[in-house]
């Protein structure tokens, strides 16, 4: 196991290069309240006076503290600078400069505190990384969080509390860390504030270890055996007693190695049963063992993160694409590909096909044959034609004279404005096209081609041309799409295969019409006597007591019947004659209706095809090129974002890390350490 910490060493270094928003690290959170010990612990544990101190919430980030041992036999080895038998130290933030003096690692740690959360004790969850060389440490990494406070002091903000709570969740939370819950043996245990939110993570505690410290300084006649054994306080990864350095030793001084010293001493003496299972050096080791074990462990789901990472920033560099050196052949590719790709929609052979929605020609399909032809099906033929309306048609056709037939006109004009309904649709079927086809450039814009994220003044010169030759392209299909309509209605073809049935039928209605009239027509009357009563002649159709016309004193046309004074046809009973010429026209209109319907629901999606879709296929590549490939235009159309040279060079060293984390783990595997 050990021959693995070279290994992780490096690993822990790509890491921290990744950043731990990415990826999650292996790694020691140490929790506890204020003045619990937290930092006399992490002293004793590197060896050095290192950290702040002070009254308050003296830790206001996280610092991420890692130990590298180093062999002194083997210092010239390293790549850090070292020479035999030194300690240094070295923060990311000031890059490659060695810290060999602990007072100036500790002044650092203060100013980069300050530089980010300020002089007013407020907090940030921006970590501060340093890594610590020495021959007197194990391989660790520790994460040291502000102290659990409950009442802000002085100009602290007021939620304080839920600042510091809400940070150290988001260290602890992290299912790849090992939880150091730090508690003083001068409190009550069951009251532990570090054990208590180590549990809202951890509840089943299989990776949280607790330290109890101020072993010491215990009330006269009681000690902490029934912790340390774990009655108190069960915790699965254990509980370990540590002896630290008080304010007096560190006022005078005191060197962490003389406070080892002094702890084993006293451990041998307090508790010598169990002496060896606890004090710092015991800590370290366990720590140690504790985090290559919990490494070992996480490494196979970070491998599969790591590789996953490494696809989506090589797709994400490869979408940034290369600094641009011919300008003339990169915009001829990227007008080429925008034009293919949107063809290839159309089409359906996309490289990035759409799961949560149709699209493209799927959508085109959809609105022929779903939106289109349902629409087309749910006009009523007879829709907003009512008896009335057709008996007053056939009367209107027939003139002044009376008709014994049904007359044909009628059945002409009214069919001309049942087929006139079916316009409305077809154009509405063209202008979902239109939008469909719209939608396209957005779709290849944001998924097929990324690259012209680049260059946001070409991408918006590119939706111009497209938007502008479907909006030439519309009114052109609109026309003939209403020409398809006009045509229908400029010739009523009632010889048409399909209509010569319901002609048939109409021809034998009108047939049994004739014979039913010619039986009822009545015998003839005498002239003589119908003259008598006055029945025959037009006399008889005046009232009694009615004068003929001009019959009257004064006026010659006192009496007169006003002819103007047509009466407007109101709902009424039909007669047996007009009830079957109202059926007839009925089943004429519904029969050539269906016919035209029938024409157009498959002429529109092929005028549509042909003058909008495939028309704008063909000519999208040509109409690019002449619009946009010009020599004026090059430099402005390939102006790169402002940020985008940043974020190339970030996804790049985003990359580059990833990929030496890859072969660490490669290393692992190689060596037969996993």
């Amino acid at each position: 196991m050990e021959a693995l910490i070279p290994v992780i060493n490096k690993l822990q270094d790509v890491f921290n290069t990744v950043g731990a928003d990415i990826i999650q690290l292996p790694q020691i959170a140490v929790v506890g309240t204020q003045s619990s010990g937290k930092s006399s612990v992490l002293e004793s544990l590197v060896g050095r006076d290192l950290l702040p101190r002070g009254t308050g919430v003296v830790t206001r980030r996280p610092l991420i503290l890692q130990l590298v041992h180093v062999d002194p036999g083997d210092s010239r080895k390293n790549d850090d600078g070292g020479r035999e038998g030194e300690e240094w130290g070295k923060f990311l933030h000031t890059k490659n400069t060695i810290y060999t003096d602990f007072d100036e690692i500790r002044q650092e740690i203060e100013n980069e505190t300050e530089r980010v959360s300020g002089n007013n004790k407020g907090i940030s969850d921006e970590p501060i990384h340093l890594k610590i060389f020495s021959p007197h440490v194990v391989n660790l990494t520790l994460v040291d969080l502000p102290g659990i406070t409950k009442v802000p002091v002085g100009d602290q903000p007021k939620d304080i509390e839920v600042q510091i709570k809400d940070l150290i969740l988001k260290h602890i939370s992290n299912p790849n860390s090992i939880i150091l819950a730090v508690t003083a043996a001068n409190t009550d245990m069951a009251t532990s504030e570090a054990l208590k939110v180590a549990r809202e993570v951890d509840p089943d505690g299989r990776r949280t270890l607790a330290v109890v410290t101020k072993l010491d300084l215990m009330d006269a006649g009681t000690d902490a055996m029934d912790v340390l054994m774990g009655r108190v306080i069960p915790v699965k990864l254990g509980l370990i007693g540590v002896v630290n350095r008080s304010q007096l030793d560190i006022n005078n001084k005191k060197s962490v190695a003389d406070a080892i010293r002094d702890e084993y001493a006293f451990l041998q003496k307090k508790y010598p049963s169990l002496a060896n299972r606890n004090g710092t050096k015991y800590l370290a080791r366990t720590l140690n063992r504790l985090l290559m074990h919990h490494i070992r462990d996480c490494l196979p789901e970070l491998k599969a993160r790591i590789n996953v990472l490494a696809a989506q920033y090589q797709s994400l560099l490869s979408s940034y694409g290369e600094p641009v050196e011919d300008q003339s052949a990169t915009l001829l590719q990227l007008i080429t590909k925008f034009a293919t790709e949107y063809c290839n929609t159309i089409e359906g052979t996309a490289k990035y096909i759409e799961t949560a929605e149709l699209c493209g020609g799927a959508r085109i399909c959809y609105i022929f044959h779903e939106t289109f032809g349902r629409t087309l099906e749910s006009v009523d033929p007879l829709g907003g034609l009512s008896t009335i309306d057709i008996l007053t048609a056939i009367r209107n056709a027939t003139g002044p004279r009376p008709s014994l037939f049904v007359p044909e006109v009628s059945f002409e004009l009214l069919v001309k404005k049942q087929v006139k309904r079916l316009e409305e649709p077809s154009l509405r079927c063209v202008e979902l096209v239109h939008e469909e086809m719209q939608r396209i450039i957005q779709h290849c814009s944001n998924y097929s081609t990324q690259e012209l994220q680049r260059f946001p003044k070409l991408h918006e010169a590119i939706v111009e041309v497209v938007t502008s030759l479907l909006r030439k392209r519309l009114p052109i299909t609109n026309e003939m799409v209403h020409n398809l309509v006009a045509i229908e209605l400029a010739y009523i073809n009632t010889k048409h295969p399909d209509f010569a049935d319901a002609c048939g039928v109409m021809n034998n209605n009108i047939e049994e019409q004739r014979r039913n009239r010619m039986r009822e027509l009545p015998a003839a009357v005498p002239r003589d006597k119908g003259e008598q009563d006055g029945t025959g002649s037009w006399r008889g159709m005046l009232k009694k007591g009615e004068e003929a016309p001009g019959s009257g004193p004064g006026s010659p046309f006192k009496g007169a019947i006003n002819l103007l004074d047509v009466p407007v046809p109101v709902a009424r009973k039909l007669s047996s004659r007009e009830q079957r010429d109202c059926e007839v026209i009925e089943r004429l209109i519904k029969s050539y209706f269906l016919i035209v319907r029938k024409n157009i629901q498959d002429s529109v999606p092929k005028a549509v095809m042909h003058f909008l879709v495939n028309h704008v296929k063909d000519s999208l590549q040509s109409e690019l090129v002449g619009q946009l490939y010009k020599s004026g235009l090059l430099n402005d159309l390939l102006t790169e974002s402002e940020d985008m040279a940043q974020r190339r060079k970030e996804a790049a060293d985003m990359l580059q890390a990833l990929q030496r984390a890859s072969q660490v783990i490669a290393e692992i595997r190689e060596t037969h350490l996993w």
